[in-house]
Parts: C-alpha cells; structure tokens; sequence
C-alpha cells in the first residue's frame, strides 16, 4: 500500500511510542501553579487599593456636602430675599440718606426701615455709637426708654437687625451692656477730641452736626469744619 493511502492505525504504528513522550510538551502545570500563587500574591494589595477608593469617595461626598451647606446658609432664602422688595416703600419714605459711609443695596431696605421706626419719635443715631449687644437688646424689647412700643414683624426685625449688626461692634466679653450714650466707650472712640457733656444725649448731637435730624453726620458745625 501506497504511503498517502495509509489507514489511520497503520499510521501511529509508524511512529514509536518514545516519539509521543511528554518531555515534548512544555510543563505547564509548574506555570499553572506560579499564576495561581502570584494571583494570591497580589489579591491584598487589590483588597487595599478598593478600600483605599471607598475612603476617598466618601471623603469627597462629606466635604462636598459641608460645602453646600456652608453656600446654603450664606445664601439668605424665602422671607429673607424678597426684604427688599417688600421694605422698598418704606426705603422711598425715608428719603435720601447721607449716612457716614455708603450703605450697600443689601442693607438699604434695613437702614430705611430703621429710620422710619426709630428717626420718627427722636434723632436716629448711627449704629456705630452703640454696641451690637445694645441694639440687640433694644429691637426685641417693647419697653423703650419708658414708653410702650409694638415689636417689629420677625421679617422686619431680621432686616432691621442685619443692618445694625453689620455697622456695630460687640463689647468684649464681661463688659456691662450700655444703653445711654454717655455709657458707650464707642460713642466716645468716635470723639477723640471732643469735650462731651457728662451726660451726652441725642439733643447733644445737633449742636455739632447741624444735620443730625436728617442723618446727616458728615455735615459738621462752622466750629468743627477745619478742626484738626
């Protein structure tokens, strides 16, 4: 029989037995057995790298949170941003202001507001001769210097209160509540070299500002206009 028309059997018979060995194949179980224990080998490190992530996602979700929180309550919301709108009669009421400084457009409605509650029965001060302490005390007090007040509606009272609160400055701590102006170290601070009266009050004012019924304090008497 003809070499290419061997059957299949006559074929293996061929071939020796030593020729199928298995030195001729290579050794794969010792591979086999180097993946399996390098797998083991580096399965920790994997373990720690995923929760090595988890920490820092969830430290990014508490600092992202903390950060919305924080643009949450510096942004006023609800009653607290339409103040203007619904304060912006009043403010018309009140007239031009010419306070010491500018007042921004965020605390106009409360400067006007103040004005119409306060400067109506006597000479509005500034907020500045007073300590914060001062005008806290006084906003949520009906009793006023004798006399029987109607409290101020809470939105009226929050705008109110921001404004004050921004152009005071609080006493330190232990330093007895003043509510004269004779009392406050700040109304004196702001006098350096003036010869104040023993027991300084609002009609103490106008004599060296002329404008004090207008809350005009820049506006100086002939006395003090080139005072050094």
């Amino acid at each position: 029989m003809e070499r290419g028309k061997q059957t299949l059997p006559s074929l293996i018979a061929d071939y020796p037995v030593e020729d199928f060995s298995m030195s001729q194949f290579p050794p794969v179980l010792p591979y086999l057995t180097r993946r399996t224990r390098s797998a083991k080998r580096r399965s920790p490190r994997q373990g720690r790298s995923v929760i090595v992530l988890l920490v820092l996602l969830l430290l990014w979700s508490v600092c992202l949170g903390w950060g919305l929180a924080l643009v949450t309550q510096a942004r006023p919301t609800g009653e607290a941003q339409t103040a203007p709108a619904v304060l912006s009669a009043a403010e018309g009421a009140a007239g031009a202001v010419t306070d010491v400084e500018a007042v921004p457009d965020r605390l106009k409605a409360g400067q006007a507001l103040y004005l119409k509650t306060c400067a109506t029965c006597h000479t509005g001060i500034p907020p500045e001769v007073m300590p914060t302490q001062t005008w806290q005390q006084l906003l949520q007090d009906p009793q006023h210097y004798g006399a029987q007040l109607q409290l101020l509606s809470p939105l009226d009272l929050r705008v109110t209160w921001e404004y004050v609160r921004t152009y005071s400055r609080p006493l330190l701590e232990g330093e007895e509540v003043p509510y004269r102006l004779y009392q406050s170290r700040f109304f004196k601070a702001l006098h350096p070299k003036v010869n104040l009266p023993a027991k300084a009050g609002l009609g103490s004012c106008i004599s060296c500002h002329p404008g004090a019924g207008s809350y005009d304090f820049r506006t100086l008497s002939a006395e003090w206009q080139n005072a050094p």
